[in-house]
């Protein structure tokens, strides 16, 4: 798979005309790759391409996945174990930088035992806390995900989910809403009344309180779901929110270069048989003024900086700025949205509703 991934790169040079600011190793489980399997990518990726000096490397991370864990643990008393895992987390987070991954993104979701079991993650909060503190000594620049409006989490709860991260001095907090995928056993329990339902008004009032403990910590809201203190947002997902092009490479990865969308196939075995052949396995979509205007209200309405009344105008024309000006005044008398000269952005109150705003502010019929 890696062999392929690299080909594919090279396959796909001719797809990116700048230079490449940001590289990032996310989607499935990156971090089972060894550091000479990301060194190789990597490689690939300068010998192929023109990148900037020091760009942003991410590695998505499970606390689990960096765990170290001895074969031989059921004959080792707990102290041992402990002292071999952190020394094997310790190696492992030395060789990812030392392989070129300069910014971990890791997995938490909660610091508290019971969410992780209803999660059906394969760490335990003690996991997840000695994770992050070693990860420290090797990374300044670390994200963790933490997830909130999950069943029987009481707000009580939830702020010590995020006092524990602020504790910890996480410079970035990437934090979800709680969704039930389906076919999962999360699911099943919900049916079967084992567990409640998720309740969207608990994740509002969740995301509030999420809001005003980070402001008085310092972080800054640059987006929906992700909280940094000055100077350390994502520069990957901040170019993924204006707009700029991405090359997603590997099974399922999703590519778009401002004109066109296009996804590779999910299948394993198709998508090595096809690089094999020197074919690209994918499908392109050409996309239309319409479909480029509702990306960038959708996208926009996420961010700190809101949409800009003048580059509607500019880049779809009158019409579609016009249609925008209409949409949005019920939404500025709800006190949602918020309009200071060229910008529009959402309010504290009308953040938890951002998708839906984007929604209501969607052209349906023009080309």
């Amino acid at each position: 798979m890696v062999d392929a991934i690299c080909k594919e790169l090279e396959l796909r040079k001719s797809e990116i005309d700048g230079e490449i600011a940001t590289i990032y190793f996310g989607g499935g489980t990156p971090s089972l790759l060894t550091a000479s399997e990301i060194s190789k990518i990597l490689n690939t990726v300068y010998s192929t391409y023109t990148v900037i000096d020091n760009p942003e490397i991410t590695l998505e991370a499970n606390p689990d996945d960096l765990v170290f864990q001895s074969n031989n643990s059921l004959s080792r008393d707990e102290d041992q174990q402990e002292s071999l895992n952190e020394t094997g987390m310790a190696e492992k987070l030395k060789s990812y930088k030392a392989a070129g991954i300069n910014r971990l993104s890791i997995g938490v979701q909660s610091f508290f035992e019971e969410d992780l079991k209803l999660m059906n993650r394969a760490h335990n909060a003690t996991e997840a806390t000695a994770c992050i503190t070693l990860a420290k000594q090797y990374f300044d620049n670390i994200s963790i995900d933490l997830i909130y409006g999950i069943p029987k989490m009481t707000n009580d709860r939830w702020l010590k989910n995020v006092d524990q991260a602020l504790a910890l001095a996480i410079p970035h907090l990437s934090c979800y809403a709680l969704t039930v995928e389906p076919k999962t056993a999360l699911e099943k329990f919900i049916k079967k009344g084992i567990v409640p339902p998720v309740e969207d008004d608990v994740a509002q009032e969740h995301h509030e309180l999420l809001i005003a403990r980070t402001e008085d910590a310092g972080y800054e809201n640059y987006e929906f779901s992700n909280f940094s203190k000055p100077g350390w947002e994502s520069k990957n997902n901040t170019a993924y929110w204006q707009g700029k092009s991405y090359l997603g490479v590997g099974p399922s990865a999703h590519s778009y270069d401002g004109k066109q969308r296009s996804w590779n196939i999910a299948n394993n075995a198709i998508y090595l048989k096809m690089i094999a052949q020197n074919k690209l396995p994918l499908e392109r979509e050409e996309l239309s003024k319409t479909d480029s205007y509702n990306e960038y209200v959708m996208t926009r309405l996420r961010t700190k900086a809101g949409v800009s009344l003048l580059k509607i105008s500019e880049e779809f024309g009158e019409n579609f700025h016009d249609y925008f000006i209409k949409q949005m005044q019920g939404h500025l008398e709800s006190h949602l949205l918020f309009r200071e000269n060229d910008q529009v952005v959402v309010t504290k109150k009308g953040k938890f509703l951002s998708d839906g705003i984007a929604a209501d502010l969607f052209m349906l019929n023009l080309k």
